[in-house]
């Protein structure tokens, strides 16, 4: 492909954000406007696809027209289209996918689907040039926990993945359990500064030796029978003491247990590099230990900026362009892809 600019318009609507970005040469980033649904979702305790389905239909018009304009392009001057067309929501992604295609196929562009962990792994590189491959990828979410080791922008093998549920979802619903809104990682990240994790420890499930998969499933549990007893039918609501002592507890044990297996796949692969992406990257305790995970092993740890770390359009646009390097286009036919079989 010719070495000149290439200006790509990125779409994200895989979630409960709908997100749109303009990126030169994918690192660039001219604008980055998110629509986001919070408040939608919020009094359900959770995402509802249908209603993020509609959201999208009402935003994605709104939000790209944002995009182009802060970033003072024309469409016309676009080189390419892309959009997030798996893994996520399937009606979300349907909104993302079938406006990208309408807009490329008007302007004559070429479109390429993004896979949006690729985008959560390219949100370092875009933040931090001197980030080398090959580096382990770790990617943390409310849909998502997985282990990748990366040898380019589009080359990642997953080493470990979660068995049950992602972090970002234990938290929602051990949030739930306490009493805490939605979304349940910055209300509890909020609630354990300043608290002594020790006071209440759970568990770290690192399941069978050598295994770099997880498991969160039992500490919700865990949490669970500490709110409400053995039971889970307590009928004395904890202290507000309590929730947080519990909250911070949960919160370490978490951490921990990402970041044990982080280390031990850098170990194993000799790599010392570690990305972490997804929306709980921005957890300030996570941030902190990886922090001294640097300094007491050896292992340079990357966090992009909080909002890189959340679902956005530019770190679409950024793999893309890698994408238009590489070869052709997706085409009109490219679909949607709710789910997706990654490589081990």
């Amino acid at each position: 492909m010719a070495s000149s600019r290439a200006v790509i318009l990125g779409i994200e609507s895989s979630c409960d954000e709908t997100a749109a970005a303009v990126v030169v040469d994918g690192r660039e980033v001219l604008s980055n406007a998110v629509i986001s649904q919070i408040d939608r979702h919020a009094v359900f305790g959770g995402v509802v696809p249908e209603l993020a389905c509609r959201a999208h239909v009402q935003a994605i018009v709104p939000v790209v027209d944002k995009a182009l304009a802060d970033a003072r392009v024309a469409p016309e001057e676009l080189t390419a289209v892309a959009v997030t067309n798996s893994p996520g929501l399937i009606g979300a992604l349907l909104v993302g996918v079938a406006y990208a295609k309408s807009l490329a196929f008007c302007l004559g562009k070429p479109l390429y689907g993004v896979d949006h962990l690729h985008g959560h792994m390219y949100a370092n590189r875009m933040a931090f040039p001197d980030l080398e491959y090959p580096c382990v990828n770790l990617i943390v979410s409310g849909g998502h926990t997985s282990l990748y080791l990366s040898r380019g922008p589009l080359d990642h093998t997953l080493i470990g993945s979660t068995r049950d549920d992602a972090a970002g979802e234990a938290f929602d619903k051990v949030a739930k359990i306490l009493g805490l809104p939605f979304p349940g990682g910055p209300a509890i990240d909020k609630l354990s500064k300043g608290r002594d994790p020790g006071r209440v420890s759970f568990k770290r499930t690192l399941l069978e030796e050598g295994s770099l998969d997880f498991s969160f499933s039992g500490i919700k549990t865990a949490v669970l029978y500490a709110a409400r007893g053995q039971d889970a039918k307590g009928d004395r609501a904890p202290t507000p003491e309590r929730v947080a002592d519990l909250a911070a507890g949960f919160q370490e044990a978490v951490v921990d247990v990402l970041l044990a297996k982080s280390l031990q796949a850098c170990r194993e692969r000799g790599v010392p590099r570690l990305a972490v992406g997804g929306g709980v990257a921005c957890n300030s305790r996570l941030r902190a230990k990886g922090a001294e995970l640097e300094a007491r092993d050896g292992v340079r740890v990357y966090f992009p900026p909080p909002a890189w770390c959340t679902d956005n359009a530019a770190m679409i646009a950024g793999v893309a362009y890698h994408q238009w390097r590489r070869g052709p286009p997706d085409g009109l036919t490219m679909d949607a892809v709710p789910t997706k079989v990654y490589r081990r």
